[in-house]
């Protein structure tokens, strides 16, 4: 039997239209209403064009957050293409954009 999911987001802009806050919701969610997060990274891809479209958007600090997806990433690279090797790699990558992250925030800190 089909069923359908839904994901809303909402966005509050400031006067230059640029996010001032960010909230989502999620019919299959535990939690009730829409609740607010940093940044909100959505790509899709168009089979027929052959191209990903993508939504970015962020209230404040992102490095944590690239870190984290690009692991992401790799967790699911590897499940849907069993290839372990270029998960790794895409690993090994997150964790030297992290070393380098960390490396900044000490020279500025």
């Amino acid at each position: 039997m089909a069923r359908e999911a839904e994901i809303k987001f909402l966005v509050k802009l400031d006067s230059e239209n640029v996010p001032e806050q960010i909230y989502w919701d999620a019919s299959e969610s535990e939690s009730e209403g829409f609740k607010e997060c940093d940044s909100l990274m959505v790509s899709m891809w168009d089979r027929e064009e052959k191209n990903t479209m993508s939504i970015d958007l962020w209230t404040g600090e992102m490095n944590s957050h690239y870190y984290f997806i690009l692991m992401k990433m790799a967790d699911t690279y590897e499940r849907a293409t069993n290839n372990k090797d270029l998960s790794h790699m895409i690993r090994e990558f997150a964790a030297e954009f992290a070393s380098k992250v960390d490396d900044l925030a000490k020279k500025e800190g």
